[in-house]
């Protein structure tokens, strides 16, 4: 780990050195050719924000639609309610005993339940339908801008690391160093 960083730094203090020689012998050519760099940099920012405005404008859409259609489901569903209540009690009001009261109050459960619960399956299904469209613009988002970003980004190559051989000292070498 200890070598690879070493090796890491050496190579980056290498190019740094490289440049600065390069700077001092050819300032202006340099100059241009980092001017130009920073300028197709700058133009190839144009996609990736043009895309997230994009993203911006379908994420209002989406959000807008989803409360729209909340808002007219949250309308019914009162509208609904009070309805049944004024069935309820006018129901109240013409039964003639207890009895009379109790059985049609038990025969409008049904109809409340079956109420309740097509509220509810439509509530979730708008949940459904949003869940669903803010995938849809986070993908798209995402393919337009980071994916074409990282199949521009060259990748980066390991360095070799050099492997030093062990010599043996012919025995002449070593009797002549012992001395």
């Amino acid at each position: 780990m200890i070598t690879h960083i070493n090796e890491s730094g050496s190579a980056r203090r290498r190019d740094l050195a490289e440049q600065i020689l390069r700077f001092r012998d050819e300032p202006i050519e340099t100059m241009r050719e980092v001017a130009m760099s920073s300028a197709g940099g700058i133009k190839s920012l144009k996609t990736p924000v043009r895309a997230l405005a994009h993203s911006g404008v379908k994420l209002a859409t989406v959000s807008q639609n989803a409360v729209q259609n909340l808002i007219e489901l949250e309308s019914e569903v009162i509208t609904s309610t009070l309805t049944a209540a004024a069935m309820r009690l006018e129901r109240a009001a013409r039964a003639e005993n207890i009895v009379d009261l109790v059985l049609d109050q038990a025969e409008m459960l049904g109809a409340t339940r079956t109420r309740v619960v097509d509220h509810a399956a439509r509530a979730v299904e708008i949940f459904k339908i949003s869940g669903r469209d803010l995938r849809d613009v986070a993908m798209h988002a995402y393919e337009v801008v980071i994916k074409a970003t990282e199949d521009k980004v060259p990748e980066v190559k390991k360095a070799r690391r050099k492997v030093k051989r062990a010599v043996r000292k012919t025995t002449a070498r070593a009797r002549k160093a012992a001395a």
